[in-house]
């Protein structure tokens, strides 16, 4: 009878009663040992999978694939969103704001280097800055607003928008070279050790402190992002056992957000064809060789297509099944707003 337990009787009957209380004592000790553990590994996973789902990180991702991925492939601006657009508004109005009213209150310090000139032409930057900001948001509108357009006006409509694409390409650029050359004079007129100009600008001093401190920011953006997507997320990602990156649940559209996409049946071009005197509202494709990248097929004459908010097209069904499973572009990764 004694072979099926491999303790003695005595410590059932309590016959030892020293026994028993140094197991029960391993038990509670190991139990101690394990409990903490348990709860603050699965804490830390859902606070991974809250992260992972967040729409800040979905957009760091975004920015990411944009600044990096293939050129063939980039999808739409993740910084010409109608929120990022809102953010840099209300930065560039604070910052006027600040740079304003704090040259009205230090009329009387005189700085050592021309500090005033360089705060007006920071000023003047943040103001051109601001005008180019409606000119993004007024062309993103009528792009929106071109999106069930008449077929005929496309190509003059596409034309428009390339040309005033490249107009605010470049004044975006000379802005960025003017503030590149104007944040080096600030830190060489403001960090000069040889002269005390804290002692007789204390205001201006610290405003154009507070301005380079954000500009050293904004330009080592890239740098951060980096490190956060490709360092931080992977490292978290392998103590937690739980991928970051593609961490996605309840992340389908709804069938409301997929028939509010514009779809239509697709037509080949054919230049002796008359399909520009007619008045049928499906769209014309000019190229031949388009295909979908999901099944890899060719367009095909009267093919339901659907077009996401990136203006990428694929095929009506393809592209329903996809958005019921996540709701973002096959190939640049754009999110439908919610």
């Amino acid at each position: 009878m004694n072979t099926r337990y491999p303790f003695p009787m005595s410590s059932i009957c309590g016959s030892s009663p020293a026994a028993s209380p140094s197991g029960e004592e391993r038990g509670i000790v190991s139990l101690r040992n394990r409990s903490p553990r348990t709860p603050t590994s699965s804490l830390l996973v859902r606070t991974a999978m809250r992260i992972s789902r967040a729409r800040w990180f979905t957009f760091l991702r975004r920015v990411f694939h944009y600044q990096n991925g293939s050129r063939s492939n980039l999808g739409s601006n993740p910084f010409n969103s109608s929120t990022w657009m809102m953010l840099e508004f209300v930065a560039l109005v604070i910052q006027i704001s600040i740079t304003m009213f704090t040259l009205a209150i230090s009329k009387a310090e005189k700085p050592v280097w021309p500090v005033r000139i360089w705060i007006i032409g920071y000023n003047i930057g943040c103001v051109l800055s601001l005008l180019l900001l409606y000119g993004r948001y007024r062309q993103l509108n009528m792009i929106q607003g071109d999106v069930f357009g008449l077929p005929d006006l496309e190509q003059q409509r596409g034309s428009e928008e390339s040309r005033c694409s490249i107009l605010m390409h470049k004044c975006r650029t000379s802005l960025e070279l003017f503030f590149a050359i104007w944040f080096v004079m600030g830190n060489v007129w403001i960090f000069d050790s040889r002269f005390g100009s804290y002692h007789r600008a204390p205001k201006l001093h610290v405003l154009c402190i507070s301005l380079l401190a954000w500009n050293a920011l904004s330009y080592s953006f890239p740098f951060l992002l980096f490190l956060l997507l490709c360092c931080c997320v992977p490292l978290i990602s392998t103590v937690l056992g739980y991928n970051m990156n593609m961490g996605s649940a309840e992340r389908g559209a709804s069938d409301d957000q997929i028939s509010s996409l514009p779809s239509w049946r697709f037509k080949a071009v054919d230049t002796s064809s008359e399909f520009r005197n007619n008045g049928d509202c499906n769209s014309a494709i000019a190229s031949e060789d388009l295909e979908c990248c999901i099944c890899l097929a060719k367009y095909k004459d009267k093919e339901e297509v659907r077009k996401l908010p990136c203006s990428h097209m694929f095929h009506l069904k393809c592209v329903d099944q996809w958005l019921r499973i996540i709701s973002c572009c096959p190939l640049c990764k754009q999110e439908l707003e919610r």
